[in-house]
Parts: C-alpha cells; sequence; structure tokens
C-alpha cells in the first residue's frame, strides 16, 4: 500500500510540474505558486470537513501544526525556485537537480535508525539514479549558473519539506497538507497586496490552475499517508520518480525528443520500483 501511495504521488507531482512549468513560461511563477496553494488550501478544507478528522493543533513537534508551518514555508520557496527554472526553459538542468531533493529526508530517516532490506537499498539506489536520469540532465551542454542555483534551492526547498511533511503525517497527514497551505497562502496575500496582482489569470487559465493546485494537493497527501505505512526512505524514493512523468508528459504533448540518457533512466526507475517490490 505505501509504494501504491508514493508512486501515485509521483504521477500527480509529476503532471503538476508539467503544467506548473508550462504556464510559467507566461506568468510569474510566485503567482503561479499563490493561486494554485490557495486552491489546494481550498480542497484541503473540504476533505477535512467533509472527513470530520480536525484535530485541534498544539504547539508540538510531535504534533502536525508546526511541521506544516516549517513544511509551508520550505515547500512555498522550493516550488517557486523551481517554477522559476522551469520558466528558463532549461527543464534538463533544474527538474534533476530537484529531484535530488529526497536526499535530506533519506539522510533524516537513516540517521534516526531506518534500515531498509538490502534488496530494497538497491533498488532506491538504482531507482534514484534512474530519476536523475530521466529529467534529461544537460550537462554536455554545460551547467548555466541561474537554473542550476534555482535547482539546488528547490531541492533544498523540497527535501526540507518533504522531512517536515513526514514529522507531521505522524499525527495527521491531512492536516498536515492543509496547514500547509495556510502558512503558503498566507505568504503570498502579502507579497499579493504589496505588488496588487494575483498574476493576470484569465478565465482560460482557471481549470489548469485548479489541475494543479488539486494534483499536487494530494500528490502531498498520498506521500504522507505512504510514510506512515512503510519504511519512510523507501516512500521518498518512490516519491521521487515524478521527474519521469514531466519527461514523458514533455515527449507525448509537447513532442519533446527524449535522450538516450532518458531512456536508460526510465528503464533503471522501473527496474528500481520492481527491487523494492520484492
Amino acid at each position: 500500500m505505501a509504494s501504491i501511495l508514493a508512486l501515485f504521488s509521483s504521477v500527480l507531482w509529476g503532471t503538476a510540474d508539467f503544467l506548473g512549468g508550462n504556464l510559467a513560461k507566461k506568468f510569474q511563477s510566485l503567482a503561479i505558486t499563490g493561486v494554485t496553494q490557495g486552491i489546494g488550501l481550498i480542497f484541503g478544507v473540504v476533505l477535512v470537513l467533509s472527513s470530520g478528522s480536525y484535530i485541534a493543533p498544539t504547539l508540538s513537534w510531535n504534533g502536525y501544526f508546526l511541521p506544516a508551518v516549517g513544511a509551508g514555508i520550505a515547500g512555498f520557496l522550493g516550488l517557486t525556485a523551481f517554477y522559476a527554472g522551469l520558466a528558463t526553459g532549461r527543464m534538463g538542468v533544474v527538474s534533476p537537480i530537484s529531484s535530488l531533493s529526497a536526499i535530506i529526508p533519506l539522510t533524516v530517516a537513516f540517521a534516526t535508525g531506518e534500515r531498509p532490506q538490502s534488496i530494497q537499498f538497491i533498488g532506491m539506489a538504482i531507482a534514484f539514479v534512474g530519476a536523475f536520469c530521466a529529467s534529461g540532465p544537460e550537462i554536455a551542454k554545460g551547467l548555466p549558473i541561474k537554473p542550476l542555483l534555482l535547482g539546488l534551492c528547490a531541492a533544498l526547498g523540497f527535501g526540507t519539506a518533504l522531512t517536515f511533511m513526514a514529522q507531521g503525517s505522524k499525527t495527521s497527514s491531512l492536516l498536515t497538507m492543509t496547514s500547509m497551505r495556510v502558512t503558503t497562502v498566507a505568504f503570498c496575500i502579502l507579497i499579493a497586496l504589496k505588488v496588487r496582482s494575483i498574476g493576470g489569470f484569465t478565465r482560460i487559465n482557471i481549470p489548469i490552475l485548479i489541475a494543479i493546485g488539486c494534483s499536487d494537493f494530494l500528490a502531498n497527501l498520498m506521500l504522507g499517508v505512504a510514510t506512515t505505512k512503510g519504511l519512510v526512505s523507501v516512500a521518498m524514493i518512490l516519491g521521487s520518480l515524478f521527474p519521469i512523468v514531466t519527461s514523458l508528459l514533455a515527449f507525448k504533448i509537447l513532442h519533446e525528443r527524449l535522450h538516450r540518457v532518458q531512456y536508460l533512466g526510465i528503464i533503471l526507475a522501473v527496474t528500481g520500483v520492481a527491487l523494492i517490490s520484492l
């Protein structure tokens, strides 16, 4: 169950990143982040109210609220940097670097005593390399400074957010993900008031924004639940396979050519997943 949830989170994340990356070529990344996080917050509140799973927040790191605030801040910075990086047109630099975000929660999981089986560990390593390669790293073309730095910022933000998400999910995955968006939306409202704009979106952009916001929320929720149903390290690796989905969508919809290293990455990722499943 944990593996299936984590894999589904990758599918949703990869889809949201593809849609968000394309939208970032026309609109400011901060605006996309703000609107989609607001949509995610509404979606989360509806789920909380309909499920009756509300728990009063406490100021303890063993609860969901403080980890959610930390995840919200880190995730906001990471997502903004990611969309800004994709808007440079160097997806092959930004996407693989951002996929390295799994290193942070992996390190924390291992430091706290989590020990996967040998076959799982091998599968995790292979899948991790596969996710990186499937992103189509443009190392042969050089590493331009701006997308490189944005990719690193995205990886740091995502990795920190994932760590906090796993902590908060021990109490409630749904409330953690919803509270995350309270934090990010608060930041975005302050920014919107300062610049006196919500991005200049039109009615035709609304369905895509809703798809991004809901997909991102569900991806977070599924991964959070996955960390409570199995090993955190395994869930994080499977959840980091989203670049494969982004690359495949770019290939299918935008007719972007896949490089040999991307085909290799997809094969490695599938192999890794199979070994983890054993």
